[in-house]
């Protein structure tokens, strides 16, 4: 039985992973950590203000689906406690993620941090990575709902960079003239990202490829938080596996 606790367990995608863990059959939610909702229950389990109560609970693995701040602390508590860390927070950069890998480098736990949990959106990556090099332009279009703080999003960011790594020889830019500021998107890694925040949505991506008379278009859509379910189960019951730093749900899959 893995004993899990659960970062921001008061919020939507935490309460979420909280009726998740519950349900397993192999699993057992120990601690449920919410500092803005402590004192409420989450199921049969009462959330507590700060990290120390996934000690008391002898917690293996705990979970974050946090914000940006509160996750670098929690990701920073698990490999000082050594307990192994399941990360869906997003937003951090590439230093941070070295500064990661150095503190479970030499921790006795270990961490996965992914931008998407959604199996069909890891494919919908691979997939896109895979069809690079046969295209010359190449656009990310991600939608999400109107809570989301950053943009783009870690899935569009991280979808652009492996697209960029797998092919270099893109068309350039054939706009001239910007009648409004932005149009055009951001750039990640030379690849346009445009970034919608919409009510009623939850988490949609579309990468869109074209070459001389022909465009390919791979999309996923998660309609609803327990798409996000699956992957993060299998990263608890993998974690312990996966020394040090992990990146991504690619090589639990076998991707």
């Amino acid at each position: 039985m893995i004993r899990v606790g659960v970062f921001g367990a008061g919020g939507r995608m935490g309460s979420t992973v909280c009726r998740a863990v519950s349900d397993a059959p192999d699993m057992e939610l120990v601690a449920a950590v919410d500092p803005v909702h402590a004192g409420t229950e989450s199921g049969e389990i009462q959330l507590a203000a700060g990290a120390h109560q996934l000690e008391v609970a002898g917690a293996q693995v705990a979970v974050d689906f946090t914000v940006l701040d509160a996750a670098r602390e929690n990701i920073r508590w698990c490999a000082e406690h050594g307990v192994h860390a399941v990360v869906g927070t997003t937003g951090f950069g590439e230093a941070e993620l070295a500064t990661f890998a150095e503190l479970f480098d030499r921790s006795d736990a270990n961490v996965l941090i992914a931008p998407n949990f959604a199996l069909g959106a890891v494919l919908m990556m691979r997939f896109a990575e895979m069809a690079a090099p046969f295209f010359e332009t190449a656009e990310v279009i991600e939608l999400h709902h109107d809570q989301k703080s950053d943009a783009p999003s870690g899935t569009a960011s991280l979808t652009a960079r492996r697209m960029a790594a797998a092919s270099k020889d893109w068309a350039d830019d054939p706009t001239t003239t910007l009648v409004a500021p932005g149009a055009r998107g951001g750039l990640v890694d030379g690849i346009p990202v445009h970034s919608v925040r919409m009510r009623g949505m939850v988490a949609h991506q579309e990468v869109l490829l074209g070459t001389t008379g022909q465009t390919l278009s791979i999309r996923h859509d998660s309609y609803d938080r327990a798409s996000f379910m699956p992957g993060v189960l299998l990263a608890v019951r993998k974690i312990a596996e996966m020394p040090g730093l992990t990146v991504g749900l690619d090589s639990l899959l076998g991707l």
